[in-house]
């Protein structure tokens, strides 16, 4: 079975704690839940998880590589991995980082990103290489990660012009209570190029979970102090409409975020990790969650700007 990749369950399995805060054995059941649950994509990368002492990158491959051959459920899924981040985009990088993805994975990659721009090498050398990779079969879709609008409109254009195979995804930061990183040209170029559109942060590094609600809160977590910003800023009032639709509905607030990015135009599935079956549950509830005109209004006005 081949799932497009603009036709997936609009909620996408984050891989950047296989092997991290999840070890094997739990990230083997998230997986199983998570198909079991109606998901399609796993999103990893060759960077995860590089900032672990005594890991170098890798590990998340490795554990999700693991499951499909334990599991049997390869075409089940949608894999997408990115390169870039741990040594750039030059064309010999490219063409090693992936042979050791597939080597980790076990399988080709369906979705293959260029993980972050690299602008000391010509677009023209990165794109020629992701182009062998497809047209070697070991890459079926390319995709763009932590790029601009504007940088996008040239690989278009490169694309184009050499005859090259264009990219069909965009994975951007985009979340309830940071709008505007993505609102703000990305999703333009996304409509404009018809790429699919996965995000990241989508639920605010826990904040859109309902995790910290005040200073004090901050404190439960080693990464707390990343969302000071959003207690200062206007998260209290996201999580007031997210606590009063929770109220209507009875979904948890992550479910809540979740199915609002769902619902944007330009939006095909929301990245989200979790690391126990508890907030897994969070998370495939908003497959199942459709929000209302009104409620849609209701966060729109309170996340806006």
């Amino acid at each position: 079975m081949t799932i497009e990749i603009d036709k997936v369950a609009p909620l996408a399995l984050g891989g950047n704690v296989f092997g991290w805060t999840a070890d094997a054995a739990t990230s083997f059941a998230l997986m199983d839940g998570f198909v079991a649950a109606g998901g399609q994509m796993i999103d990893t990368a060759d960077s995860y998880s590089a900032w672990v002492p005594g890991h170098v990158g890798g590990e998340s491959e490795t554990v999700l590589g693991e499951w499909l051959k334990a599991s049997g459920k390869r075409n089940e899924v949608v894999i997408a991995s990115k390169v870039g981040f741990l040594e750039g985009l030059a064309p010999e990088v490219v063409r090693r980082a992936c042979e050791g993805s597939l080597k980790r994975l076990g399988t080709e990659i369906d979705l293959y990103y260029l993980h972050t721009d690299d602008q000391k090498v010509p677009l023209a050398d990165t794109l020629g290489a992701f182009d062998a990779l497809v047209r070697e079969g070991k890459v079926r879709r390319i995709g763009l990660s932590n790029f601009t609008s504007e940088r996008i409109d040239e690989v278009m254009a490169t694309c184009e012009t050499e005859g090259f195979a264009k990219p069909v995804a965009l994975q951007p930061w985009y979340n309830l209570v940071e709008r505007t990183r993505y609102e703000e040209g990305l999703a333009d170029a996304a409509a404009r190029h018809g790429l699919a559109v996965f995000t990241y942060y989508s639920i605010a590094n826990g904040f859109l979970a309902g995790k910290y609600r005040s200073k004090v809160d901050l404190s439960k977590s080693p990464r707390g102090l990343r969302n000071i910003a959003y207690l200062e800023g206007r998260g209290p009032a996201v999580l007031a409409a997210m606590d009063a639709i929770s109220a209507e509905t009875g979904a948890p607030l992550a479910t809540i975020a979740l199915a609002w990015l769902a619902a944007q135009p330009t939006v095909t599935a929301p990245i989200a990790s979790a690391t126990s079956e508890a907030q897994l549950a969070e998370l495939t509830a908003s497959l199942s969650l459709t929000l209302t005109s009104e409620q849609l209004e209701t966060l729109d006005a309170a996340s806006a700007g």
